[in-house]
């Protein structure tokens, strides 16, 4: 039950780990695919170590420290001592280069980074701001003149650690999350230790000292380092593998033991695209958490015999929506928890009436259970906080049982012959073709108005013949939405974050490749009802 007063004790890194070491000092916290494992005594230890590293190093109470690795129980424990000496958490996306990584290192405001290094190497095309010492993990250190550089067993020493200036607070900030931006450059977000107890410990009622959650995701995402907190708080352990791998992922599940998993976006139907097996049901995985929220998800509970659960959540937010077990409602978001109040709203910020599409505006009773703002971006800010609301920039509607369902970004929406489309609801019929692996729905200009066009990745292999597409398609969903145009190609453009660059496709428009049904003579209208 959400408490109306937090503790230091509940909720900040520092404390939380000394008190689990202490009440379960030979209780596995951390084990790693590769067969290491650690207890909390054993995990304590080594961040203790890495503090210290960090405080030789000069880091102070309050500081950022950059940290650019990979997932592996090192960034773990790097992460858990720049909390536990009070500095604040800056992961970033191990994709970032160029102008991208200059941002992030500028925004970031760190004066020291822990860093893998074959990435070390793309810092000498870019302007480094404050940044000057790198601990270097995984290899020599790149040659930089501008840098110091620092091996990591540097943070593998044991030595005394420099008191805190003050206890740390939960209303400080525990790490920064950039943004994938998909509409302009990354904003970061201030994340408190606060909104950590909100999230995914409070949300997820049935995690507990038992559960073991696997952490797929990177640790530059809130889905990864939220779950990984929360096992910390419960008493829970930890399973880490340096990324996803569709073909390895039961495996693993297998090796490590896991009963937790938040398998996000397009995963879970990955899986289910995978040849049935006599081991489908040999596991020891019992809950699952995904979104969005789609048929194939309760046939991904059926064929693995998992509980699965959906919710809504933004790295801004502390999971406010969160559904019941293996919901019937297709495309549902979850119903607002517990401390959170949430509405639709039109482009004036006046509530909608019930099962009216708007924006999805939250705000909470508890204090920091939401992002202070962006750091270094008071214009964003005052944006996204408007009127006493945090503005989601999501579509979403609201039934009369009080379920909210996503419909898409706001960016992202479809006007076509003035009926308004969801690109997510497109999206989730054509994802279930077995040639697709990703898609895109958008809106492209064609004479005078606007036409659905759709943008595809196909599996290895495979190959789509258009007009037997367009006959898959059009049983499942309204004529209105079934698109015109459809193109083609190896890889869809994506955000480092991963997230599908549909303004990219957007600003390419329909190329020389791409297909037009109306074009082919396969013109669909409106179903004529109560003719005779």
């Amino acid at each position: 039950m959400t408490k109306s007063h937090i503790t230091r004790e509940d909720c900040v890194l520092r404390y939380l780990l000394d008190n689990q070491a202490a009440a379960l000092p030979n209780k596995v916290f951390l084990k790693n695919d590769d067969g290491r494992e650690w207890t909390y005594t054993e995990a304590r230890r080594e961040v203790l170590k890495a503090a210290g590293g960090l405080q030789a190093l000069g880091v102070k109470q309050g500081d950022h420290v950059l940290c650019w690795m990979p997932n592996s129980p090192e960034m773990l424990f790097v992460w858990f001592a720049i909390n536990y000496i009070g500095a604040v958490f800056v992961p970033v996306n191990l994709a970032y280069r160029g102008r991208l990584l200059e941002h992030a290192v500028s925004l970031s405001d760190a004066k020291v980074g822990v860093v893998h290094a074959d990435l070390a190497q793309r810092f000498a095309d870019i302007e480094l701001a404050q940044l000057k010492d790198i601990v270097i993990f995984g290899g020599a250190a790149a040659t930089d003149s501008r840098l110091a550089f620092h091996a990591y067993s540097i943070l593998e020493q044991e030595r005394p650690l420099a008191p805190l200036e003050r206890p740390i607070e939960p209303w400080d900030d525990i790490y920064i999350i950039f943004t994938s931006g998909t509409t302009g450059p990354s904003k970061a977000v201030l994340c408190s230790y606060a909104m950590m107890l909100y999230g995914m410990p409070e949300a997820y009622t049935m995690i507990d000292s038992d559960t073991r959650y696997l952490i797929v995701s990177p640790l530059f995402h809130a889905a990864a380092t939220g779950f990984g907190y929360a096992m910390l708080i419960r008493g829970g352990s930890i399973a880490m593998v340096e990324s996803f791998k569709t073909d390895q992922f039961w495996d693993v599940i297998r090796r490590t033991q896991t009963t937790f998993c938040s398998l996000l976006g397009v995963v879970p139907l990955f899986l289910l695209k995978e040849p049935p097996s006599p081991r489908d049901g040999d596991h020891c995985l019992k809950v699952v958490t995904t979104g969005p929220w789609g048929e194939h998800c309760l046939q991904f509970a059926k064929r693995f015999g998992v509980d699965m659960y959906t919710a809504f959540s933004m790295s801004e937010l502390s999971i406010p929506l969160v559904s019941g077990l293996n919901p019937p409602k297709m495309g549902i978001a979850g119903r607002v928890r517990k401390g959170f109040e949430m509405k639709i709203v039109d482009e004036h910020d006046f509530e909608v009436p019930v099962g009216q599409v708007g924006e999805a505006v939250i705000r909470s009773d508890l204090p920091w259970a939401i992002t202070s703002g962006y750091y270094k971006n008071p214009e964003a800010t005052a944006k996204a906080w408007r009127n006493g609301w945090f503005h989601t920039g999501d579509a979403m509607r609201v039934d009369v049982d009080g379920d909210f369902f996503f419909i898409d970004r706001l960016k992202d929406s479809i006007r076509r012959r003035g009926e308004n489309i969801s690109s997510f609801d497109i999206e989730t019929v054509v994802q279930e073709h077995p040639a697709v692996r990703e898609c895109a729905a958008i809106a492209v200009r064609a004479e005078s108005e606007d036409e659905v066009m759709l943008c595809a990745a196909l599996q290895p292999n495979m190959k789509l013949d258009f007009e037997e597409f367009v006959e898959f398609l059009r049983p499942k969903m309204a004529h209105f939405m079934v698109p015109r145009f459809f193109r083609i190609l190896p890889e869809l453009p994506k955000t480092p974050n991963g997230k599908i660059q549909k303004a990219e496709l957007r600003r390419d428009g329909v190329t020389s490749d791409t297909w037009d049904r109306e074009a082919a003579g396969i013109i669909i209208k409106r179903e004529k009802i109560g003719s005779r």
